[in-house]
């Protein structure tokens, strides 16, 4: 019987040490990407989702030696595109998560074609978005005390919109009606850009938009702006205060964006692309970009975004059932 030698005995150790302790990141899949990564977005074209999908897209194409391409599939509040992309075991094929899609559908219909927390494996946290409350320029009111008093005054005769049932929008105007004891008429639009067409021309009184998609009507002087969701005021409007300023402290709404991959994606290449997207998320150009559109740039790895997803239902679970938040 032969003597193990010290070379034996560290490369048994050292093959130990890879199994049990070191990132999945070093078992990756050779050569992978090995095409263009398709980047589902499960909503139109023209609001936030997109702005930060394509933002991330850019810097991945760079830094994964691939293509990694937007593709937008709107429909039924993101459900369509969130199956096809569950059953998608091609390894090229990611998708936008969304506060709608992974922390609002599954408590708001009664059977979805896909399980947020079982066909999918989260790979990163990838921006927060303040969502803005603003009224057309011909409601008389500056601020969100006198909007809400004008609200008071007038029950069910005034009206907000947003790009959907479930949307981002919605939660946050019914977020703050819960908050504020106020009654508004919702009317839900098959995307952002149909309502803000609506709310430009005067026909909405109100709406919550993501800071992204409405920060260029605010600045034109199109639509006036009487609270930010976010737990600070805005680089970009500093002398706009929040709702928690405003009389409600604590109030927070954000709506937020990660990316996910089908759950059959092997999780070294997930592991990859969490770490490439921290790194996007750190590069000047890519931050200026996001802080732009009012984006704040997280990061972050999988175990970090399924944490953050699991506190997300938790939160709007509450307030889908309360407000009896129904699809369309």
């Amino acid at each position: 019987m032969s003597t193990p030698t010290r070379r034996h005995f560290l490369a048994g150790a050292s093959a130990l040490a890879a199994s049990l302790g070191a990132p999945s990141l070093a078992m990756a899949q050779p050569g992978w990407p090995s095409k263009p990564i398709r980047f589902v977005v499960p909503f139109a074209p023209g609001g936030s989702s997109e702005i930060i999908a394509r933002s991330v897209a850019g810097e991945l194409s760079k830094s994964l030696g691939q293509n990694v391409f937007v593709d937008n599939k709107p429909g039924a509040s993101g459900n369509i595109a969130m199956s096809e992309v569950a059953r998608a075991d091609d390894q090229h094929t990611v998708i936008l998560g969304h506060i709608g899609t992974l922390a609002v559908n599954p408590y708001m219909y009664e059977k979805l074609p896909y399980d947020a927390n079982k066909d999918f494996k989260p790979v990163s946290l990838l921006a927060k978005v303040p969502s803005l409350y603003v009224v057309n320029p011909d409601v008389p009111a500056r601020n969100l005390k006198e909007f809400l008093a004008l609200a008071k005054a007038r029950p069910g005769q005034m009206s907000y919109g947003s790009a959907g049932n479930g949307s981002a929008g919605h939660l946050a105007f019914e977020y703050l009606k819960m908050a504020s004891g106020v009654f508004l008429l919702h009317v839900p639009y098959r995307g952002t850009g149909p309502q803000l067409t609506d709310l430009l021309a005067g026909r909405l009184e109100a709406a919550a938009v993501g800071a992204s998609a409405i920060l260029p009507q605010i600045k034109a002087g199109k639509v006036r702006c009487i609270a930010t969701g976010s737990t600070r005021r805005l680089a970009q409007l500093p002398d706009l205060p929040t709702v928690a300023e405003q009389g409600f402290p604590g109030f927070e709404m954000t709506q937020w964006y990660g990316m996910l991959a089908p759950a059959s994606m092997p999780q070294a290449n997930v592991e990859r692309l969490a770490v490439e997207i921290a790194k996007a998320m750190k590069i000047p150009a890519a931050v200026e970009r996001l802080h732009g559109d009012a984006a704040e740039p997280i990061g972050g790895s999988p175990a970090q975004f399924a944490q953050f997803i699991a506190a997300e239902q938790n939160r709007w679970k509450t307030v889908v059932q309360r407000a009896r938040i129904k699809p369309d």
